[in-house]
């Protein structure tokens, strides 16, 4: 029987997987407290639905950064999927295109950028900011050349949050995959074996003191419009858009770097009154099921964006557990939104949600 839901498929693809390509996947930094806390977040929140509302109109629809999408919900950056599955970002781009989303390719990608353009429909290019500038603005040139939407430019990662779970497993770029967008890249990974292998080669290549200036920089050096990835603070938002960003991702990285961050969904509505129209504004982290979509979006997101269900539906099914774990969560958002009288995204706004703690009726008037 196929999996019913996103979490049936961690479990499908935790049966597939060896422990350290699993961990690197599913695992947090230090005791995990920001991983469990994304989910956790959702869990506070409550739905208030209206009803008679139209429930057979319902379209889940929508637009991010002038781009249509069949529903509010892309393909998150994630590292080296051909860990997990030997047709790698190819059937994860493929799967999106089949879904009419976007995907999101990580610059620690398994299959290169061209290779990935030349299958994708609309899809976004994300940038770790390399110590070498030449370096970090060939692959800006490359992903402009090949077709992305957008430069995603991940800012939580001067250094990497410590991962024990990798560093126990001793991780390591298997013998026989690249990281496809750097020459050398499979060899340096393999090489580092005291501890995480990751964390070396990201210590090593990753700009560790990048600067508000450095936003202004790359907005600069594209036309593609810049998303700022990391964002939790409200000031840093605001400033994000003042130095070029046209979105910024609320994002803790999936509870991946500093432990103990805010909860996105925690961090969200600030966020979203911090930038008010100036920019759009998405969310990553934790995202499971369709009221978790319209939860985030009646806080105030654009979109969410999808990270590890998707990775498992490709290890459990490669494609067709992609296509399948995107059908699943765009049936649950289409069947929450009937269930809450929001025939569209654009009747989905703070009115829908109830914030932790008991429901307080209106006085009586």
């Amino acid at each position: 029987m196929l999996p019913v839901n996103l979490h049936e498929y961690e479990e499908a693809a935790r049966e597939r997987l060896a422990e350290p390509a699993y961990a690197y996947v599913a695992g947090g930094a230090g005791d995990e407290v920001t991983l469990r806390g994304n989910r956790e977040a959702f869990g506070r929140w409550r739905l208030l639905p209206r009803v008679m509302r139209g429930a057979s109109r319902t379209s889940a629809a929508t637009t991010v950064l002038g781009h249509e999408v069949s529903f509010p919900v892309l393909l998150a950056p994630v590292g080296m999927h051909r860990l997990v599955h030997p047709d790698g970002e190819l059937a994860s781009a493929r799967a999106a295109a089949r879904l009419g989303t976007i995907f999101t390719l990580s610059t620690m990608s398994t299959y290169s950028i061209e290779e990935v353009g030349a299958v994708a429909r609309d899809w976004w290019f994300q940038l770790y900011v390399q110590r070498d500038r030449e370096v970090t603005r060939d692959l800006v040139r490359r992903a402009e050349a090949a077709g992305a939407a957008a430069l995603v430019v991940t800012l939580d990662t001067q250094v990497l949050g410590r991962r024990e779970a990798d560093e126990r497993n001793r991780f390591a770029m298997p013998a026989d995959l690249p990281l496809a967008n750097f020459t050398g890249g499979r060899s340096e990974m393999r090489e580092n074996a005291g501890g995480s292998a990751i964390a070396a080669y990201t210590g090593a290549r990753f700009e560790s003191d990048l600067s508000w200036e450095d936003l202004d920089w790359l907005a600069g050096l594209t036309p593609l419009p810049v998303v700022a990835k990391g964002i939790l603070a409200p000031d840093d938002a605001r400033r994000a858009t003042e130095h070029g960003a046209r979105a910024v991702i609320v994002s803790n990285h999936g509870g991946r770097q500093l432990d103990s961050a805010v909860a996105t969904l925690d961090a969200l509505p600030a966020v979203a009154r911090a930038v008010e129209d100036r920019a759009e504004v998405l969310l990553d982290g934790g995202v499971r099921r369709g009221t978790d979509v319209l939860k985030a979006l009646a806080l105030g997101a654009r979109t969410v964006m999808l990270g590890r269900p998707y990775i498992f539906g490709l290890a459990a099914d490669g494609e067709a557990g992609v296509v399948r774990v995107l059908e699943l969560l765009r049936a649950e958002v289409a069947n929450a939104m009937a269930l809450a009288g929001c025939p569209t995204v654009t009747d989905i706004d703070q009115a829908l949600v109830v914030p932790p703690g008991p429901l307080v009726p209106a006085p009586v008037v």
